[in-house]
């Protein structure tokens, strides 16, 4: 592996990214994938994850939404991007019954054991944490949540708790640094050591942009979470 993390502590992992272009509602072309990219590197960005929307009741089946993001992948290529520091994933929307869905273990990011879960914003979904923990037992997996800061004002305080007693990573936008009670949220998470993880979520370079300068600005007093994030890549390795 050419990354060393130790080298320089502020190299970031962004755990969580919708740049594969023509995908789902993230980068709609090859050229703004491109520039995202570069933004991304540009904030000290060393290793990628692309994680796009797998939502169940959309997709024909697992292996299907594969083939579509490995030539979504494809169409980077000769483009001089660090084609080798991207490692594909997906963002997995939580509905009743995911845990028995064909092949799903196959959405874990590519040399890991780590999966992406989304939490639905319709509200909290009835044995949540039963198909997780079905998923994360069944295979061996390591679940990660996303930006679990965004439901705090959607969930009812039990349900947080509940999520938050799962064995799993914690996902934070970096934007939730931007917003006083999500930002109070993540430095409870940390404070009570919780395992996080850093990502941009970024979907465009207009409205959802690479956002990795805001977690830069933070860095020095953040410098061990920004190390634990990056170790937990690597923990988690196959």
């Amino acid at each position: 592996d050419s990354i060393n993390f130790k080298e320089n502590r502020y190299m970031f992992i962004d755990y969580h990214s919708h740049i594969l272009p023509e995908m789902d509602d993230g980068s709609r072309s090859i050229e703004e994938s491109i520039e995202m990219i570069n933004t991304l590197q540009e904030q000290g960005v060393k290793r990628f994850v692309a994680t796009p929307h797998f939502y169940a009741h959309r997709e024909k089946s697992v292996n299907s939404f594969l083939e579509k993001r490995e030539s979504a992948f494809n169409k980077l290529s000769g483009k001089n991007l660090p084609l080798e520091n991207i490692h594909l994933g997906a963002e997995v929307y939580i509905e009743s019954k995911i845990s028995e869905y064909q092949d799903i273990e196959k959405l874990a990011i590519s040399g890991t054991r780590l999966i992406l879960f989304e939490p639905p914003y319709s509200g909290y979904v009835k044995n949540f944490s039963d198909e997780i923990k079905n998923i994360a037992y069944s295979f061996k997996l390591k679940p990660v949540i996303a930006h679990l800061h965004r439901y705090t004002g959607l969930y009812n305080k039990s349900d947080i708790e509940e999520i938050l007693n799962l064995d799993a990573v914690f996902q934070i936008n970096n934007e939730a640094f931007t917003n006083l009670a999500e930002r109070s949220f993540v430095e409870n998470l940390i404070k009570n050591n919780y395992p996080v993880v850093f990502g941009s979520d970024c979907h465009n370079m207009l409205l959802r942009f690479p956002n990795f300068n805001i977690l830069a600005e933070k860095s020095k007093k953040m410098q061990n979470i920004i190390d634990e994030s990056n170790n937990i890549f690597e923990k988690y390795r196959i």
